[in-house]
């Protein structure tokens, strides 16, 4: 019997486990615990791929070598599991990971990803490679929306990949185009991978959303770069849309204004309110189709005047007279051999039994800090507007004055379908994301509001059915119960590792390398680009990443930075042949002529990108670091 090529990869990458483990122990002089830890390490690795099931083998391996650190003492190995498990549960981090799970899932039965399709490549015809930049693009939002890589490559494969074939377009690019795109739902938040890292390493997940937000675009904006450059250099590979995949047909109403979809929308809707031109065409549609117009516009001004007054508007701060202390008005304005003198007299008689009270200088400065005078009520102070909101208006004045400018009907019925698919999502995805990073919300509360607006999202398109909530009410417990149980199978196993040594065996082995900060960064890098061929995001976080924590320090590494380039990372653990689980999402909904080797083919270039990602993010940090620092910092 012929065994496959990733069998052999998988045998062959055991087989050094198990070769590099045996030589350790026969290599040292005396076994110790510390030996047993990496040992247990190595078993873990192989027995996920031989196929076990990661949580239980993290816990079963964990008690075992728990137990013999223990010296086969069971009621401290059950004490450890108890508390290790409970510990992990008791985290309120972990409360938004199944209701970000439910978000997602309801926003992909909600059946948006083929309207915002189809709307997305009409608006980028003229784009080279059009077709796979909207996938890109689609895949981008979608995987934001709902963070199921399987999910939005499965839609995917179903949905572009027969356009794109259709199209001409090369297999390897369309595939590539499809898995990438998929993958990015793990690093643009809301990201399950973040919250997991986060939990994890300690990390604010809230900083991790905003560190990640900058990365994830310009990762997206790689891959666009990438795809309109083989377009331009590789026709044939990315051939243009033709005449009649370009027709955006008119409205019924429309088509009595217009025949001619070219013709500038505005101008002609304006004039059709007066006059015969309008005769057979109602008011009412009219009005509406100028109120689609005028909503960009109007939504700028709103925007723009709101955001002006935030940014320029200061609120005073009443200034108080303050005197210092031992100024007050019943000290002597002179000083007698180092002695105050008493408080003048008022000249009235006490109460009869009652003693003089002498005021303090405790209660004299408490006194002084009340506002001075009848003050008048503090007014707000004007500033000038910051350079960042002069830019950012420009833009977008500039975008508005160009879609008016060019606004033909054809555009106007595309903008129509975007505000049908694209714009929903977006307003979901912002919502939830800017209550997060601005501070409005905790990730839980926003994941909670993300799941509420998916509900309604499913409810206005009308796609919300029992069998539709029954079915993302399943998939979201099996989702959140398979990562519940990584968590305690972690905890054990990194309780078992740390009591056995072996985390202090790698801390003194790799100090004892005298790496520096970039060594170490490539080493670790190296390390994880190469876990993530046989193994998946969740167990190289789970298993790997409370080892690598605890050396941060040493080498004064954030753990959000290094949490932002793990993340980068750990696309290729759904990219990277030939265990790549996002190259089997989309075989099994391709074509019967697409192989998995054109499949892998076209993943390697995004991985290349992947790789220059991590690079740019390590030489410019602030890619990654400057939003966290402007917003928590």
């Amino acid at each position: 019997m012929k065994i496959r090529k990733e069998l052999w990869f998988g045998l062959v990458f055991m087989s050094l486990v198990v070769v590099g483990a045996l030589y350790m122990l026969l290599s040292v002089e005396k076994i110790t615990n510390g030996h047993l830890g990496l040992l247990m390490l190595s078993l873990v690795v192989t027995a996920i791929m031989l196929g076990f099931p990661t949580a239980f083998t993290l816990m079963g391996m964990g008690m075992i070598f728990s137990w013999m650190a223990y010296d086969q003492s069971v009621i401290k190995t059950l004490d450890l599991m108890v508390q290790s498990a409970y510990k992990t549960m008791a985290s309120d981090v972990l409360i938004a990971i199944p209701l970000f799970v439910f978000m997602g899932y309801l926003v992909e039965r909600a059946n948006l990803i083929e309207k915002l399709f189809k709307s997305l490549h009409l608006a980028m015809a003229r784009i080279p490679g059009s077709l796979a930049v909207a996938t890109l693009v689609t895949c981008a939002i979608f995987a934001t929306a709902t963070g199921i890589v399987g999910a939005v490559v499965t839609l995917m494969g179903l949905l572009a990949l027969p356009a794109m074939l259709r199209a001409g377009y090369s297999v390897p690019l369309a595939a590539g185009s499809i898995t990438a795109g998929g993958c990015l739902g793990i690093l643009i938040p809301p990201s399950v991978l973040l919250i997991v890292y986060g939990a994890t390493a300690g990390v604010s997940v809230v900083q991790l959303y905003a560190g990640a937000f900058f990365p994830g675009l310009m990762l997206t904006g790689m891959y666009i770069l990438y795809v309109v450059l083989i377009a331009k250099l590789k026709p044939a590979w990315a051939p243009p849309l033709s005449a009649a995949d370009r027709i955006v047909p008119l409205p019924l109403l429309t088509q009595q204004l217009t025949t001619d979809t070219a013709s500038h929308a505005l101008t002609h809707l304006v004039g059709a309110l007066k006059g015969k031109r309008n005769a057979a065409v109602p008011l009412s549609h009219i009005l509406r189709q100028l109120g689609v117009v005028v909503l960009p516009g109007l939504i700028f001004l709103i925007i723009a005047v709101s955001s002006f007054r935030a940014v320029t508007t200061v609120d005073a701060i009443p200034v108080y007279d303050i005197q210092p202390i031992g100024s007050s008005s019943y000290e002597s304005s002179t000083e007698e051999d180092s002695g105050l003198l008493e408080p003048p007299s008022s000249g009235l008689q006490d109460p009869p039994g009652a003693e003089q009270a002498i005021p303090s200088p405790v209660a004299a400065s408490v006194a002084s800090l009340e506002p001075a005078a009848p003050a008048e009520p503090a007014a707000a102070t004007q500033r000038a507007a910051p350079t960042w909101w002069w830019v950012c208006f420009a833009i977008l004045g500039a975008l508005v004055s160009l879609f008016y400018l060019f606004l033909s009907f054809a555009r106007l019925e595309i903008f129509k379908m975007l505000l049908s698919s694209f714009f929903p999502l977006m307003i979901l995805i912002i919502s939830v994301l800017g209550s997060i990073v601005m501070g409005l919300a905790t990730p839980t509360e926003a994941a909670a509001m993300g799941a509420l607006g998916g509900f309604l999202l499913a409810v206005a398109y009308r796609r919300l059915t029992m069998r539709v909530l029954q079915e993302a009410v399943f998939l979201t417990a099996k989702t959140s119960a398979m990562v519940c149980w990584l968590f305690v199978g972690s905890a054990i196993f990194s309780a078992a590792f740390a009591l056995l040594g072996g985390q202090n065996l790698v801390e003194t082995w790799v100090l004892s390398m005298d790496l520096t900060t970039t060594q170490f960064l490539i080493m670790s890098q190296v390390i994880i680009f190469l876990l993530g061929w046989p193994l998946e995001w969740t167990e190289i976080i789970v298993i790997f990443m409370p080892i690598f924590i605890p050396l941060l320090d040493n080498f004064g590494v954030d753990p959000l930075f290094f949490g932002l380039l793990v993340a980068l990372n750990l696309q290729t653990a759904f990219l990277s042949p030939p265990v790549a689980m996002a190259a089997f999402y989309l075989k099994g909904v391709a074509p019967k002529h697409v192989t998995l080797n054109q499949i892998f083919l076209g993943m390697l270039p995004f991985m290349g990108i992947q790789v220059l990602a991590i690079v740019m993010l390590y030489q410019f940090p602030a890619i990654g670091m400057w939003l966290p620092t402007l917003l928590y910092k």
